[in-house]
């Protein structure tokens, strides 16, 4: 099974129309990967469907860094019961 880090970067990738490679975890969503606020709603519902979980979506969009996200979906993912490596 993948990581947290390389399933958050597959669906940064595939929203935002990068490659895995470009994305680190420094990166911001808006200031270094371009998210506008559209594609940030959309990363929250394509990574609550990646992860089998349910976010709050103010606390969500609220995250602004990659690593954040992250952060904040192994949280989620503990929180809801759902394994992840």
């Amino acid at each position: 099974m993948a990581t947290v880090e390389e399933r958050v970067k597959m669906v940064t990738a595939r929203v935002l129309d990068l490659t895995p490679d470009e994305i680190q975890p420094e990166h911001s969503f808006t200031e270094d990967l371009g998210a506008e606020s559209v594609q940030s709603i959309e990363l929250v519902a394509m990574f609550e469907e990646e992860f089998g979980i349910e976010m709050n979506e103010d606390a969500a969009l609220s995250v602004s860094t990659v690593g954040g996200a992250i952060d904040f979906i192994t949280t989620v993912c503990k929180e809801q019961g759902v394994d992840v490596e």
